[in-house]
């Protein structure tokens, strides 16, 4: 279903952007190819069609996406060992038996001492700590061992979707990222984000679960009438 999204997609953009060209080089008194023939600084097609543009948009996408990539690679190197270390040094089983009273209603059907309760424990902790993309390889990590316990190995289990929800809606209690930028906007009080962006986060987690929580009972209690 994604792929045929994202051709439509990119068909849409494709045909909107040849339209606008057409009706632009329509209207122009001189096309294009006349201005750069008369005036060797012009800029070329690719910065002044919507088809260049929209070209070049993919082209820097595509780098932009290598780029975070490979920066993750060290990231990832480093989050996971922690955790490895974490996990042999018995923290893991630790902070998954502290928290089992919520992850046991949260996740009822991932056994108390799984690897994926402790993945989850780290990425939810990062989150609060706004770490940003050092919580991503954590989040995978959860998702790869939620994926092990999934039953239907092409549809997302109960406990992948809750734990996106989570994940999705996490409370950050340093905003760390947010902060960065209103400094570099020359916020006076850049700080003053922390009480809102704390509190849109709660109510973002409570609503986000319940919806959640809601539609799996009714999906449970449906197919149990079955």
């Amino acid at each position: 279903m994604l792929n045929h999204i994202w051709f439509w997609m990119i068909l849409a953009s494709l045909f909107i952007a040849g339209i606008y060209d057409i009706v632009n080089s329509v209207n122009d008194e001189k096309t294009a190819t006349e201005q750069i023939a008369k005036d060797e600084k012009a800029p070329s097609l690719s910065e002044t069609t919507y088809l260049g543009k929209v070209t070049n948009g993919a082209i820097d996408a595509a780098e932009l996406g290598v780029k975070i990539a490979i920066g993750l690679i060290g990231v990832m190197a480093m989050w996971l060992g922690i955790m490895r270390v974490a996990e042999e040094a018995g923290m893991i089983k630790k902070l998954g038996y502290l928290v089992r009273p919520i992850t046991k209603r949260l996740f009822p059907t991932i056994p108390s001492d799984h690897p994926a309760i402790g993945a989850m424990i780290m990425n939810i902790a990062a989150n609060m700590l706004g770490l940003s993309n050092a919580a991503t390889p954590l989040g995978l990590k959860a998702m790869d061992e939620l994926q092990k316990l999934n039953p239907e190995k092409d549809t997302a289990s109960n406990d992948m979707i809750t734990f996106l929800v989570i994940n999705t809606s996490a409370i950050t209690l340093i905003p760390a990222s947010a902060i960065a930028i209103r400094a570099s906007l020359g916020s006076a009080n850049p700080q003053a984000i922390i009480v809102p962006a704390i509190m849109a986060a709660t109510v973002a987690t409570i609503v986000g679960l319940t919806t959640v929580k809601t539609i799996q009972y009714f999906q449970s209690k449906k197919q149990a009438a079955k």
